[in-house]
């Protein structure tokens, strides 16, 4: 779900790029990070696999124009195609705002659209979520392929609920940003409806924002969101504002920043008493390996992670290697290696990971494979159920 800071008047929504391996959902957000203004995006991580290029999902929080005198954060993320990674697909759904479903137009890919946009609905009908209830908009993309099926077709077998669609062509970024502008209005609409999105202060002297087009003397893409956010679309009637008498929503804020979609360290909004909630600012937002991490091992991943973003990448490796060890650990007695094969885990990267760990230095290639194998284990533990929750 949504996350709200009150007091910097930030709204956090996650996005989800779904569809079947291939189909342009990597591709998709790349074009988006390149049409963002460097100051206000944040960076894009992927791992690339031999089977796909998103093994566990990529990552872009892109920061856009004001709704209801709140900043709106956006949280990209895309998940694998492959269906032997559907556990790591329930993860980066998890918390989810909204879906832009990436179909495949060629022919020969209509039967894994269907089982991709199946298993969509059966993975937010395990969070109590309907799809027929849940922002959704379509990306029909290769459309730059001469034997790409008619959009009507596409249509009749994957839309049956007529949601808004678009023709996109990821590689040349045609029809991409549209989705996303359709798929952010539906979230805020959403939102909105929910009571989530505060109603706004009193007025107070216009002062052009950073992605305005008076402000910068062009547009780019918050200016393009702003301009579907300022109004509300035909036929959506908006909440009635809370009176004075109602109680206000404040912030309860957790250990850390919010993590878009994720379901431990995060800010919900409840009704409560007015009470002054404490600043949240000056902390580093969640990086992969940290998003799937057991809350036990949620402050070394941390550290994996602060050690990569300041280079220090012989510390990084270090601290993945004691993770690894530790989560490993959680599937019983016994050397490394049996442990490993427990969880599924590829004995080949354990062993690697070991061997980097014994060099007196390293490469970034080296600490992002770190990451990698750690966050292979992560989602190996979630998905056998480890560790298992305490007794109460």
């Amino acid at each position: 779900m949504s996350s709200v800071n009150l007091v910097a008047r930030e709204v956090a929504v996650k996005i989800v790029f779904y569809g079947p391996g291939l189909s342009g959902k990597t591709t998709s957000l790349r074009k988006v990070y390149e049409t963002v203004r460097p100051a206000h995006r944040g960076e894009m991580m992927s791992i690339a696999t031999e089977g796909d290029r998103t093994l566990f999902f990529d990552f872009l929080p892109v920061k856009v124009e004001r709704v209801n005198d709140c900043t709106v954060r956006l949280a990209l993320y895309t998940v694998p195609g492959q269906v032997f990674y559907n556990a790591t697909r329930k993860l980066v759904l998890q918390g989810a705002d909204g879906v832009v479903f990436v179909a495949d137009s060629q022919p020969e890919m209509m039967d894994a659209n269907r089982e991709s946009l199946a298993n969509l609905e059966e993975n937010l009908l395990e969070q109590g979520v309907r799809l027929e209830r849940f922002p959704l908009v379509f990306q029909w993309n290769k459309r730059d392929i001469p034997k790409a099926l008619p959009v009507a077709e596409l249509r009749a077998a994957l839309n049956p609920r007529n949601v808004p669609d678009f023709e996109t062509e990821a590689l040349s970024g045609r029809g991409v940003l549209d989705a996303l502008k359709a798929i952010t209005r539906l979230v805020i609409q959403d939102l909105r409806v929910k009571r989530i999105v505060p109603p706004p202060r009193a007025a107070t002297p216009a002062v052009p924002s950073l992605g305005s087009p008076k402000a910068s003397g062009g547009g780019g893409l918050e200016a393009q969101l702003n301009q579907h956010l300022a109004g509300r679309a035909p036929g959506v009637t908006a909440p009635a504002t809370a009176t004075a008498s109602a109680a206000p929503m404040v912030a309860r804020p957790s250990r850390s920043m919010p993590a878009i979609g994720h379901p431990q360290p995060q800010v919900h909004v409840q009704v409560a008493p007015a009470v002054a909630p404490p600043a949240l600012t000056g902390q580093r937002p969640l990086g992969p390996a940290s998003a799937l991490a057991p809350s036990d091992l949620f402050d070394h991943a941390r550290a994996a992670e602060g050690a990569f973003s300041s280079g220090d990448y012989g510390t990084c490796i270090q601290a993945c290697l004691d993770a690894a060890r530790r989560g490993l650990a959680f599937a019983g007695e016994g050397p490394l290696g049996a442990q490993a094969h427990l969880l599924h885990v590829d004995g080949a990267d354990l062993l690697r990971l070991q061997t980097l760990a014994a060099r007196s230095s390293n490469r970034v290639d080296d600490a992002a494979f770190a990451l990698y194998v750690l966050m292979q284990i992560f989602s190996r533990l979630h998905a056998a159920g480890l560790p298992a929750p305490a007794a109460e």
